[in-house]
């Protein structure tokens, strides 16, 4: 038998249910699941810092043992190789997402032919769900129950009325 090293790419800003779906379903195929949290370049404003992500991370994967957490920027071919990796998960929602994953898989196995991409689709309940829409409900005020962890939701509440309370006061001066 092979032993099976997966990373599991994604800005995770901030982690849904649906990340926890795939990482949990994830731990069970592979011998080793590692979540990456990437460094996005072309993400200049996150709501979270990597840490922070991170730490959220850690905690809602505690109790799955070939699951651990990383940060990288880079090509994530490179990262793979660096970590022994021969598989890449990706989630896909829509006929959008396979588009876009399809590309992405196709010039990584051009990059670095031992590394496969396995598309997984989300539990039906989260196949709309996306980072994006959280940060967009969470907002405009609403309810976030059911789309992150209860933990991730105070975090998110937090920083937005973080964001709201710098906002106001920016615009008193």
């Amino acid at each position: 038998m092979k032993n099976i090293v997966a990373i599991y790419p994604g800005s995770f800003d901030p982690v849904t249910n649906g990340h926890l779906d795939l990482i949990h379903r994830g731990s069970k195929l592979f011998d080793k699941l590692i979540v990456a949290i990437a460094r996005n370049l072309e993400k200049s404003e996150t709501l979270f810092s990597m840490e922070e992500r991170s730490e959220m991370l850690v905690a809602m994967t505690s109790e799955l043992d070939n699951v651990c957490v990383d940060t990288f920027e880079g090509l994530l071919v490179s990262y793979c190789v660096k970590n022994n990796a021969n598989a890449v998960l990706r989630g896909i929602r829509a006929i959008s997402d396979y588009e876009f994953e399809l590309q992405m898989a196709l010039m990584n196995r051009k990059m670095e032919p031992r590394v496969e991409t396995i598309f997984m689709m989300p539990a039906e309940q989260y196949s709309y769900l996306s980072s994006r829409i959280v940060r967009e409900i969470a907002k405009l005020g609403g309810p976030l129950n059911g789309l992150v962890p209860k933990m991730v939701e105070d975090r998110v509440r937090e920083k937005i009325a973080h964001y709201h309370t710098a906002s106001q006061a920016t615009h008193l001066l």
